[in-house]
């Protein structure tokens, strides 16, 4: 992922425009009493652009960071913070770094001045069990880092943030991925791993630049057929999800219902329907077909459905499972399936579960 991140983030070779008090274990007094020193010379602490306090020992914020008016990149990470003010009210900043603290949802300001100057926020390794909605206010975001924390749930508003290439939200307690996402039309990462996800949306199809997904250690069964639209992606990694282990053996089809067999006999043979003829609820009922996906088929489908694995090549490097819906069990053992060269369960497996 190191390809991914901001060049913001780079150390800055003009050191007149750098505070580096990181890795000193300082307490927040020492660290007041250190930003003091720039005070005294007006010229000197208007340069400044870069404040890096890594590493210390500050459970409070330094409030006179906050008089360094012309503060770009500021990193807090590693410390034991509680809570942060509204810093972006008081400076101009593009990256905000402050990982592995002990933030929690209720030490965030409950909302963030707009600042269109933001382009990378790392709040990854706190203690935030929701999405923090006020992320959304820095429009211009590209890079969002919100991984190792124990967030359920991602904003259904995720959409608002359209400028984003890199969004980080693995080690976290995700079970689903709204379809909003999938209207990040410029995002090129993807992290989801780690987490507790059973399924994927098909409109993740729509992020046509993404480059790498990462989503080893869920509990993915399949993935969506629609991913193979993914021309660009080089970096996909799918390890240590269950995908179809379990799920081909546990397999079961229930039998169709009467009103499903007599709806799939009439679309079968084309027999004509007078709309008048049958009640309003059966009529919309036939409207709600499915073809099945196998061309050799003619067959369609209700309420009754049967689930079928099917191993596609993609991206020339990989061989994944895609979840098909069938009309029939019959349908998944057609001639040309039977003919078709393929591996066995255990070569199926090593080739899926990537590293």
């Amino acid at each position: 992922m190191d390809n991914y991140t901001s060049d913001s983030s780079d150390s800055d070779s003009d050191t007149s425009k750098v505070i580096d008090l990181a890795y000193f274990l300082l307490e927040p007094a020492i660290v007041e009493d250190n930003l003091g020193t720039y005070f005294d010379d007006k010229k000197s602490f208007l340069q400044i652009e870069k404040i890096v306090l890594h590493h210390n020992q500050l459970s409070i914020f330094p409030n006179g960071i906050l008089k360094f008016s012309n503060t770009r990149i500021l990193d807090l990470s590693n410390n034991g913070l509680t809570g942060i003010p509204n810093v972006f009210e008081f400076c101009p900043l593009t990256t905000f770094i402050a990982k592995n603290n002990l933030l929690k949802n209720c030490a965030l300001p409950k909302s963030f001045t707009k600042c269109t100057n933001l382009r990378e926020l790392n709040l990854s390794g706190n203690q935030l069990t929701q999405f923090p909605e006020q992320v959304l206010d820095f429009v211009n975001l590209r890079f969002l880092y919100l991984g190792g924390n124990g967030m359920e749930q991602i904003s259904k508003n995720i959409w608002k943030l359209k400028n984003l290439q890199l969004l980080s939200l693995g080690g976290n307690e995700l079970t689903e991925v709204p379809a909003t996402l999938g209207q990040l039309q410029h995002l090129q990462a993807l992290v989801l791993c780690d987490n507790k996800l059973e399924s994927l949306p098909a409109n993740i199809a729509n992020l046509y630049k993404l480059k790498s997904l990462l989503l080893h250690k869920n509990k993915l069964r399949t993935l969506p057929p629609e991913i193979v639209a993914l021309k660009n992606l080089t970096e996909l990694s799918l390890r240590d999800n269950p995908l179809v282990v379990r799920f081909v053996s546990e397999m079961s089809y229930n039998p169709a219902s009467l009103l499903e067999l007599s709806a799939r006999t009439i679309k079968l043979h084309n027999i004509p329907v007078n709309p008048g003829g049958i009640p309003v609820t059966l009529v919309d009922y036939m409207n709600c077909g499915h073809r099945c996906v196998n061309p050799h088929c003619k067959g369609v489908y209700f309420d009754n459905r049967v689930e079928h694995i099917k191993f596609v090549d993609f991206c020339g490097k990989y061989r994944i499972p895609l979840l098909q819906y069938l009309c029939s069990s019959k349908c998944a053992t057609t001639k040309e399936e039977n003919n078709f060269d393929r591996p066995s369960r255990s070569d199926m497996m090593k080739k899926v579960l990537l590293g």
